[in-house]
């Protein structure tokens, strides 16, 4: 069996990660019938694949010799691995980079049993077919050598890898923040709804049939405010004092929200919009609105 040096190993792994971001982005470009430049960071890698091809190679070295045992070592190294990486993402930044919540025999979303099957054969087909042209090939690079290359690409990773994991960490904020002005809006929209129906001797208040997106929001309450304005300078006795106050506060409150499309453009630099577009099937239960809604202005969908 031979033992890899440490910067072999390294080697192998941005070898991986690469590979993995071909076949990905070719897959989704294939299945979007667009060019999709796939994954976390902005380069060329997904660390997954390569954390994933570190694992393979990790837990079948004792079984090389076994193929049933290699394919089950690949199934459970790799599906633990998808797993807490899963898990870790959605914790940090409230969002998932691949779901698999409408697969049969999922669990909690991030790992189902297709892509367990289809990690053991993977590996399979790694360790005996992919594996080994790749591993002549960097064992016949002098070392030294290896050593400056694998240096001076982990350093260009390793920037990547920051700058992107920042993105991240701001987008979610951006989500955090676009939340918690939808939920102000829609406080505002039902109260505004109550001052109307009150004020044409409605007893009952309008109900919303569906969820309207922050755009939508933003245009009724435009519209009521110009209702209003309307109504209390035809009938300015149907209004009290207090009303008027609270109309006119909400009025100030609703003038210094930003326009929304106009809005999330300013929110997204160029790097936050490439995420959105490179991981097409990101999802997130805690802001699922806010998130659909930047990749409607990011597609540029209304």
């Amino acid at each position: 069996m031979i033992h890899y040096k440490i910067a072999q190993w390294v080697f192998f792994f941005y070898i991986y990660c690469f590979l993995g971001w071909c076949f990905e982005s070719a897959f989704v470009s294939a299945k979007s019938r667009k060019l999709v430049n796939r994954g976390f960071m902005r380069g060329p890698f997904l660390p997954l694949y390569g954390s994933g091809a570190m694992m393979m190679l990790v837990v079948s070295m004792p079984f090389r010799e076994n193929v049933l045992l290699t394919y089950v070592a690949g199934v459970i190294g790799a599906t633990a691995l998808e797993y807490v990486t899963g898990v870790t993402m959605e914790a940090l930044f409230k969002m998932r980079y691949w779901d698999y919540s409408n697969r049969f025999m999922n669990f909690q979303g991030h790992i189902c049993l297709r892509s367990s099957v289809a990690w053991g054969f993977l590996t399979i087909l790694m360790t005996r077919v992919i594996h080994q042209p790749i591993e002549q090939l960097v064992i016949s690079v002098p070392y030294r050598g290896l050593s400056y290359a694998t240096a001076l690409m982990t350093v260009y990773i390793v920037v990547d890898f920051t700058l992107s994991f920042k993105a991240a960490l701001d987008l979610k904020d951006i989500l955090a923040r676009m939340q918690t002005v939808r939920e102000e809006m829609e406080r505002m929209y039902r109260r505004l709804d109550v001052i109307i129906a009150f004020s044409n001797e409605e007893k009952e208040q309008r109900r919303q049939e569906r969820e309207l997106s922050v755009q939508e929001l933003s245009s009724g309450l435009r519209q009521r405010f110009a209702s209003l304005r309307e109504t209390i300078q035809l009938r300015p006795s149907d209004f009290g004092e207090g009303i008027r106050e609270e109309i006119a506060e909400l009025r100030g409150k609703f003038s210094n929200y930003p326009d929304p499309q106009k809005g999330y453009r300013e929110m997204l630099d160029f790097y936050k919009r490439n995420m959105i577009r490179n991981n097409p099937m990101m999802v997130s239960k805690k802001f699922r609105n806010a998130l659909e809604e930047l990749k409607n202005v990011v597609g540029g969908r209304k």
